[in-house]
C-alpha cells in the first residue's frame, strides 16, 4: 500500500460540542458491526477511537469516503452531518495526527493520558477481529512508544490530566464540606473507576453509594474501596435523596432527565458521559448545579503553563519516533523491488547474454552463493534509502554482482 492510502477522519471537541459528538459516539456493540459490514465496503484495516472527546475513523482506504460512511452506518448522526464537522487528515498528516493523540497534545485538557489506554482497546478489538495489518500494526506500536517516551522524560503530565480528574478539582473548589455530602455515583467502567478512587483519595470521603448496570461490578469496587452498592433497580431513590451526583455511564440516551429533578433538593451533577447521559436541560433548574466535559475542561489549571512549556520537548519525541516508522515504512515499501532484483541475479547464471560475455569460463563457474546476493541486495536496500534512483540501484547491483564475478 502506498502512505497515501491511510487516513483519519474524525470529529472532536475543537469544533463540537458534547451534543454533538453524542450523535457520533461508538459503543462496543456499534464497533462490532461497523467491523462486520467493513469488507463489504471494501475495506480491511481499520480502527475507531470514541471517547468522550471524540469519535475518529482509522483506515488504509483508496478514499476517505468509505471509511466514512462505514462509520456513520451506525451512528446516530449522519455521514453529510459527520463530514460538515469532521477533520479529514491523509498520509503522513495522518499518523502525525495519531501520534499528537496518544501523547495527550491534542487532549481536551493537554497531558490527558488516558486516552492511551483507549487506544490500546480500541486497536486490540479491531487486531482480534482481524482488522490490523503489518502497516497499522507497527504504526500503533511506534506510536505508544513515542506516548511512552513522552510521560517518561517530559512533565506534559502534571497536574491535571483528565477529565474525570478534573471532576475531582471541580468538586474540590465548588463544595464545603464534603465529608456530610452524600455522593452517588452512577456507572462504574474505567472513567468511573478512576473518578471514584479520586474521590476516596481526594476528598477524603467514603460516603459515597456506587449503582452499576452489572451490579457485581459496583459490588467488587465497593468492597475494594470500603464503600456502599445499590442495585441499578433502586438508581431513582439512592439519586433523589443524593447532594453530588456522578454520571459516567455508557447509555445512548439520557438517564437522569430534568424532569426527574424538578422537586428535588439542590444537588450538583457531574456528567462525564457521551452522549450525554444527563439531560442538558436540568441546567435550568435554580437548585441544579450541572458540569459536563466541556465544561470541565474548561477549568484553571494552575500546572497549564508548566505543561505547555513542555509541548517542544513532546515533539521532538514524537518527531524521532515519526523518524523511524518512515524508515521502517520506506524499507518495507523498497521489498518488493529487491525481491525482483534477487530473482534477477539467482537466475543470472543461466542468461545467455552473460554468459556469452565469459564464454572461457562455462556456465557453472557462475553459480553464486545467497550469501555473495544477499550482500548485493543489503548494499542496493541502502542506496535506495539514501536516493530514489530505483533504474540506477538496479543497474549497480547488476554491476556489484559482475565484479564480484570477476575478481
Amino acid at each position: 500500500m502506498h502512505i497515501n492510502q491511510f487516513y483519519i477522519a474524525g470529529i472532536n471537541y475543537k469544533k463540537t460540542d458534547a451534543s454533538k459528538r453524542g450523535l457520533f459516539a461508538v459503543n462496543n456493540d456499534h464497533y462490532k458491526s461497523i467491523l462486520q459490514k467493513a469488507p463489504s465496503y471494501f475495506l480491511n484495516e481499520l480502527f475507531i477511537l470514541s471517547t468522550c472527546n471524540r469519535t475518529e475513523i482509522y483506515g488504509v482506504s483508496p478514499c476517505v469516503d468509505s471509511l466514512v460512511h462505514l462509520l456513520c452506518s451506525e451512528t446516530e448522526g449522519s455521514a453529510e452531518q459527520f463530514k460538515e464537522l469532521a477533520y479529514i487528515k491523509q498520509g503522513e498528516e495522518a499518523i502525525q495526527h495519531l501520534f499528537n493523540v496518544a501523547s495527550g497534545l491534542d487532549s481536551q485538557i493537554l497531558g490527558d493520558y488516558e486516552i492511551v489506554g483507549q487506544l490500546k482497546q480500541a486497536s486490540k478489538f479491531a487486531r482480534e477481529n482481524g482488522f490490523i495489518g503489518a502497516f497499522m500494526e507497527r504504526m500503533i506500536n511506534t506510536v505508544l512508544q513515542s506516548s511512552k517516551a513522552v510521560k517518561a522524560q517530559t512533565a506534559l503530565s502534571g497536574g491535571t490530566v483528565s477529565v474525570s480528574f478534573a471532576a475531582i478539582q471541580f468538586l474540590m473548589d465548588t463544595v464545603t464540606d464534603i465529608a456530610g455530602k452524600k455522593i452517588v455515583l452512577l456507572g462504574t467502567g474505567k472513567i468511573g473507576r478512576n473518578t471514584c478512587k479520586n474521590l476516596v483519595d481526594y476528598l477524603n470521603t467514603k460516603n459515597i453509594t456506587l449503582i452499576n448496570r452489572t451490579p457485581e461490578k459496583a459490588a467488587e469496587l465497593a468492597l475494594e474501596l470500603g464503600l456502599q452498592n445499590a442495585s441499578f433497580e433502586d438508581a431513582e431513590q439512592h439519586i433523589a435523596a443524593a447532594d453530588i451526583v456522578i454520571v459516567a455511564t455508557n447509555a445512548e440516551h439520557p438517564v437522569i432527565m430534568k424532569a426527574d429533578l424538578l422537586n428535588s433538593n439542590a444537588k450538583i451533577l457531574v456528567d462525564l458521559s457521551i452522549p450525554n447521559n444527563i439531560d442538558p436541560a436540568a441546567k435550568e433548574l435554580a437548585h441544579i448545579t450541572l458540569v459536563n466535559v466541556d465544561d470541565l475542561s474548561r477549568i484553571n489549571d494552575a500546572t497549564l503553563a508548566k505543561r505547555k512549556a513542555e509541548v517542544p520537548k513532546a515533539k521532538s519525541i514524537i518527531a524521532t519516533h515519526m523518524e523511524e516508522f518512515s524508515k521502517w515504512y520506506s524499507m518495507r515499501k523498497d521489498v518488493p523491488v529487491l525481491k525482483a532484483v534477487k530473482q534477477k541475479l539467482q537466475g543470472m547464471h543461466e542468461c545467455n547474454l552473460f554468459l556469452a560475455m565469459h564464454t572461457n569460463s562455462g556456465s557453472s563457474s557462475y553459480t553464486v552463493s545467497e550469501d555473495s546476493i544477499q550482500k548485493i541486495i543489503n548494499a542496493m536496500a541502502l542506496r535506495m534509502r539514501q536516493q530514489r534512483k530505483p533504474g540506477c540501484n538496479y543497474i549497480e547491483a547488476i554491476n556489484d554482482f559482475i565484479t564480484s564475478r570477476v575478481h
